[in-house]
């Protein structure tokens, strides 16, 4: 349901950020239950509303931020003996002097991007198999109904494709549902052509049918089996 809050989120509100969208998908989704309510529930939003929430979410994730890189910083300086830098503006300098490998600002930088980048990149990850596998538990809904190889192979290239945006996916639902369509009909048409004329039913030129007429014929059979004998 989040993925879904999200997409109509990010559908209503296409300027503001993507973070602070999907924290708010988040948080809804805790409210709803069905498609009908979350699209109800998004509709009530306003651009105001929506905005003044992710503020408030971007400044405490901003906090955070800087509350870790500040106790990082001061582990740091507590671990390495820095030393200071040298202002720019000193004639003693030469301008062309590689940077000093203990400077304290450097060092940090750099120590923190290498923190950071690896947490990142798994949080990506994450992330994206989190949304491939409700993606893909939202195709196999749409196919609960076909034929297993038509199944097995749509989930297939399913697995070989990207989606840039929740909305090129929907796009691709969109699509599955109507060739599931189409091959649905497909098969009922080819289920009346392969069924045969009735075997009973047919009527001869009187405008009796062939069970009547079998019916007759056999009563007719009887009754003459039943004459007695002719003096």
């Amino acid at each position: 349901m989040k993925e879904k809050l999200l997409a109509l989120l990010i559908a209503k509100f296409s300027g503001m950020r993507k973070d602070g969208l999907a924290q708010l998908a988040g948080v809804l989704s805790l409210q709803v239950d069905t498609d009908e309510d979350a699209a109800g529930l998004v509709d009530k939003l306003t651009t105001e509303k929506v905005s003044a929430y992710i503020t408030e979410y971007r400044k405490d994730v901003d906090k955070e931020v800087s509350e870790a890189n500040r106790t990082y910083e001061g582990n740091l300086k507590k671990k390495f003996d820095f030393v200071e830098k040298k202002d720019p503006k000193d004639p003693g300098k030469d301008p062309k002097e590689p940077a000093n490998p203990n400077d304290i600002a450097a060092i940090v930088a750099n120590a923190v991007k290498a923190a950071i980048d690896p947490l990142q990149q798994k949080l990506s990850s994450f992330e994206g198999e989190k949304i491939k596998q409700t993606r893909l538990q939202q195709l196999e809904g749409k196919l609960k109904d076909v034929p297993e190889t038509f199944k097995a192979q749509k989930i297939k290239d399913f697995s070989r494709m990207n989606f840039d945006s929740e909305e090129a996916f929907a796009e691709y639902l969109t699509e599955t549902e109507t060739d599931i369509t189409a091959f649905n009909q497909e098969l009922a048409n080819k289920g009346l052509m392969a069924q045969g004329k009735p075997i009973f039913g047919g009527k001869d030129q009187n405008g009796v049918s062939s069970s009547v007429s079998s019916y007759l014929a056999s009563k007719a059979e009887g009754n003459k089996s039943l004459e007695g004998k002719q003096v």
